[in-house]
């Protein structure tokens, strides 16, 4: 099988593959570029190809580029002020307060 062949991957990761490609290209990558880092995250999640007479055919992989969410948060928070938080962090401890106390059926 020659270097570059998808002929073992599923229609799941080809698909998979163009949507995470597209949204590459969005961000301003090369649509060259954006193919080959899309197959490379396909291949990290799933080890690689799934269709039958490969090794390692069917085995769950747990997914690890799909995990990256906590690690690109915080921007929002991190562009408003101390001030603005300290606000948010209050009001939303009065509402937790307030719906923990045992409220009269209505």
């Amino acid at each position: 099988m020659p270097r570059g062949d998808k002929s073992k991957y599923t229609d799941k990761q080809e698909r998979k593959a163009d949507h995470i490609a597209e949204s590459y290209e969005d961000r301003g990558v090369s649509e060259k570029q954006a193919e080959r880092r899309a197959w490379a995250t396909v291949n990290k999640d799933d080890g690689g190809g799934k269709k039958a007479g490969g090794s390692g055919q069917g085995k769950h992989t747990g997914h690890p580029a799909a995990h990256k969410g906590g690690e690109k948060g915080g921007k929002a928070a991190a562009s408003r002020s101390a001030a603005d938080r300290s606000a948010s962090a209050k009001k939303a401890a009065a509402t937790r307060k307030r719906n923990a106390e045992p409220r009269a059926h209505r």
